[in-house]
């Protein structure tokens, strides 16, 4: 399929034959670039920029101008993956129109695939409806972030039987309404392995255990770009940041010596023209 982007059907085809699918963030052309040439097969532009990228303490600041911004940076960069949009807070909750508006904004401005929304039951209706009028939905269950402070922080959720039960009936709610796949986060593995068998469509973990279908990573977590926490989730394939801090050092001591810029970094005009410049300004 070189060449032509993933779709919705393609992700859920892949849980049809058993294949799991890689998911990654990005919030920008250069690292779209990179993550799409690395082969993941869906692109969260997720409203964790607000963190990684924003230095906010949570997702809730991010704006739907900001995440349209970003997703036309991420679908310049990427030609293969299916692109995801995050749809920020409250963009969505206050009724059907705002979630139908503000939705196909990010398609048509942003050119994401799909778009992402979190709850379960509650916000199947919304979903159902966006799905109708052709809007490819990606829901979110778990640990939620938009509801950060009305959980707690990010906990581990469905550790109750109960709580358990009923993320089990909000993940069959949204594959009723429509959605192609569901993120599960911060869902103990038993529970989410559960969930994985029990729907048709992709789960899409993120310290949820091995079970689901797939595995979504931030890039700065991954990669050790963001320095102000390691989540227990995530695993550094590298340590960006200490590498560029050793290099911007480097850096500063070749400035400060005056052995940078040298003689490969320097272009001058000749010395015919050199002796001329130098005649006009003595005239």
């Amino acid at each position: 399929m070189k060449g032509q982007r993933l779709s919705t059907n393609d992700i859920v085809t892949m849980k049809r034959r058993g294949e799991r699918i890689a998911m990654l963030t990005a919030y920008d052309y250069t690292s779209a670039q990179m993550v799409d040439a690395a082969g993941v097969h869906m692109i969260l532009v997720g409203d964790t920029v607000g963190m990684v990228v924003q230095g906010q303490d949570t997702t809730l600041p991010v704006t739907l101008d900001q995440i349209v911004y970003h997703s036309q940076m991420v679908a310049r960069g990427a030609q293969r993956a299916l692109l995801v949009g995050d749809m920020p807070f409250m963009t969505y909750q206050v009724n059907v129109e705002d979630a139908l508006r503000n939705s196909a904004r990010l398609m048509t401005e942003g050119k994401v695939g799909a778009v992402k929304i979190e709850g379960g039951v509650a916000i199947a209706p919304t979903i159902e409806r966006l799905v109708n009028v052709g809007i490819p939905v990606c829901g979110h269950l778990g640990f939620t972030p938009q509801s950060t402070h009305a959980m707690g922080g990010p906990r581990i959720q469905g550790k109750e039987p109960s709580a358990a039960a009923s993320l089990v009936a909000d993940a069959k709610a949204l594959e009723a309404a429509g959605a192609f796949a569901i993120v599960l986060e911060l869902v103990p593995a038993s529970v989410a392995q559960e969930i994985s068998q029990r729907v048709s469509i992709p789960t899409i973990g993120i310290g949820a255990g091995p079970h689901c279908d797939g595995e979504v990573q931030v890039f700065h977590d991954l990669f050790g770009l963001y320095t102000d926490f390691k989540p227990r989730h995530t695993r550094r394939y590298l340590n960006v940041a200490q590498d560029v801090v050793t290099a911007a050092r480097q850096f500063v001591r070749d400035v400060s010596e005056g052995t940078f810029p040298g003689a490969e970094q320097t272009s001058d005009i000749g010395p015919e023209a050199k002796e001329r410049f130098r005649a006009l300004l003595t005239a």
